[in-house]
C-alpha cells in the first residue's frame, strides 16, 4: 500500500497495512544527523543569517532536496510542507549587540534560544503599537470580501510544487495554513491576553477578520494539488484552555466548521495542530468536522487511551511520542511511548504516529532511532502488542488529566 493510501485510509477510520507516519515539524538537526550533511532547512540562527546574506536560493534549495530525502530515509508517509520566501528576498540584518543579542529596526531585541537554536525576542517595545479599532478591522474585511486575498507568488511555492512534482503520487501532502487565535492583540503575550480579557468588543470582527483570510485563501492552496491544510495555533497551556471557553465557543467554533467546509468543498483534508490541554476544545473540532487532531501534548494531561475511547470514532489522532522523552529520555522511554500510542490509539485506524508535538532541536539521534523502531516493529495491522508492553507512557513527569475527563477513563 502507498503511503498516500496509508494516510487516506486510515483518515477514513479504516485500518491500513501499516500505522502512518508524519511529522508537521522537523528541525534541522535531525536533517543533519540522518542525512549525514549541513543543511539549512529549518536551520534556526544559520537559516537566519543566510537570509540576511542573499543566500535565498541556497536555502530553498536545502528545502527542496532535504525535504524528500529526509521522508525517504525514515520512511514517513505524510509530508508537511509550506511557503519559502520569495525570489529575491534578503532582510535588513539586524544590528548585533553580543554573541547572543540583536536589535531589529522597531528597536525590539532577541536573543539566541539555547534551548531551540533561534533568535527570539526577549524585549518588545509596546510604545509604537497601533490599536485596532472596530472600524478598521471591518475594513480589512470588506475588503477581502470584495477582492479575497492575493495568491501567494510563485517563487513562494517553490516548495510545495517541487514535492507535489515529485511525491504526489506516492506520499501524501500536507501544507501550513493560516489559522483562528484567540481575539486578543497586542504586541507581547501578556498584553495580547490582557487585551482579550478587556475588549470583548473586539472579538467578534477580530476572529471574522481571521477566518475569512484563511478561507479566501483556501483556493490558493487547492491549486498546487496538496492533499490537506494544516491550521497552526496553540490554545491550550499544560493544564487548561489559554482562554475561556466560552470565547472559543461562541466567535470561534462557528468559523472552525466553515473552514472546515470550504476546504473539503475543495477536495481538501483539514488538519488541525494544537498543543496544550485541549479537552475543552476538541468537541468544536469534531463538530467543526476537522479530520485529524495533531500535538497530542500528554504533558499536558493529553492521554491517548482516553482520546481514543471518547474521540477515536470521530477524530483521527496524530502523535503519541513526547518531546520530553525524545529530547530529554531514555530510548526506553521513547519506545514506551510509542507502544503505548499503538496500543490505545492504533487499533480500528484513525491514527497517525508522530512526535507529541515535532522533532525539534535536542533530540537524539538515538530516541529517534527508537520511535522508529516501535512503528517499524509493532505498527503492522492487525496490531498485536504484546502482554505487558504499551500498558503505560513512558513520560518523564505523570500525565495528569482535568479530573471531569479523566472519570470518563474506562
Amino acid at each position: 500500500m502507498l503511503p498516500r493510501e496509508r494516510v487516506l485510509k486510515t483518515l477514513q477510520h479504516q485500518e491500513p497495512d501499516i500505522v502512518p507516519w508524519g511529522e508537521h515539524w522537523v528541525d534541522y538537526n535531525i536533517y543533519e544527523d540522518i542525512l549525514g550533511r549541513p543543511t539549512l532547512l529549518h536551520a534556526k540562527f544559520r537559516e537566519t543569517q543566510a537570509l540576511w546574506e542573499g543566500r535565498r536560493d541556497e536555502v530553498v534549495a536545502d528545502y527542496k532536496r532535504d525535504t524528500i530525502d529526509l521522508h525517504d530515509a525514515l520512511g514517513m508517509d505524510i509530508i508537511t510542507v509550506g511557503l519559502v520566501p520569495p525570489a529575491g528576498y534578503q532582510p535588513q540584518p539586524m544590528k548585533r549587540i553580543d554573541d547572543q543579542t540583536y536589535e531589529d529596526e522597531a528597536g525590539n531585541l532577541h536573543r539566541i534560544s539555547a534551548t531551540t537554536h533561534d533568535l527570539m525576542p526577549f524585549k518588545i517595545r509596546t510604545d509604537n503599537y497601533t490599536v485596532p479599532t472596530l472600524e478598521g478591522l471591518q475594513e480589512q474585511i470588506d475588503k477581502i470580501d470584495a477582492e479575497g486575498v492575493a495568491p501567494p507568488d510563485e517563487s513562494e511555492l517553490e516548495l510545495v510544487d517541487h514535492v507535489v512534482e515529485k511525491r504526489k503520487s506516492t506520499h501524501w501532502i500536507n501544507v501550513f495554513i493560516g489559522d483562528i487565535p484567540f481575539p486578543g492583540f497586542g504586541p507581547t503575550d501578556q498584553e495580547f491576553y490582557t487585551n482579550l480579557a478587556l475588549h470583548p468588543e473586539l472579538h467578534g470582527k477580530l476572529t471574522e477578520l481571521a477566518a475569512k483570510h484563511v478561507i479566501a485563501s483556501l483556493p490558493h492552496y487547492a491549486e498546487t494539488g496538496v492533499d490537506s491544510v494544516m491550521g497552526c495555533c496553540d490554545y491550550g497551556s499544560s493544564s487548561a484552555l489559554l482562554a475561556s471557553p466560552k470565547i472559543l465557543a461562541q466567535y470561534m467554533a462557528p468559523w472552525f466548521k466553515k473552514i472546515a467546509d470550504t476546504a473539503h468543498s475543495l477536495g481538501l483534508k483539514y488538519m488541525k495542530h494544537c498543543c496544550g490541554c485541549n479537552w475543552e476544545a476538541l468537541p468544536y473540532f469534531i463538530e467543526a468536522g476537522y479530520d485529524a487532531y495533531e500535538g497530542i501534548q500528554a504533558s499536558a494531561g493529553m492521554d491517548m487511551k482516553l482520546l481514543k475511547q471518547l474521540y477515536g470514532d470521530k477524530l483521527t489522532l496524530w502523535g503519541g511520542v513526547t518531546n520530553e522523552n525524545l529530547i530529554l529520555g531514555t530510548s526506553e522511554q521513547v519506545r514506551a511511548d510509542g507502544l503505548y500510542a499503538l496500543r490505545w490509539g492504533a487499533p480500528g485506524g484513525g491514527f497517525i504516529y508522530g512526535a507529541s508535538h515535532s522533532l525539534a532541536v535536542g533530540t537524539t539521534l538515538e530516541n529517534l532511532l527508537a520511535m522508529k523502531e516501535i512503528r517499524d516493529k509493532y505498527g503492522a495491522y492487525p496490531i498485536h502488542i504484546p502482554e505487558g508492553l504499551g500498558e503505560k507512557p513512558g513520560l518523564v513527569a505523570p500525565i495528569t488529566i482535568p479530573k471531569r475527563f479523566s472519570n470518563m477513563l474506562k
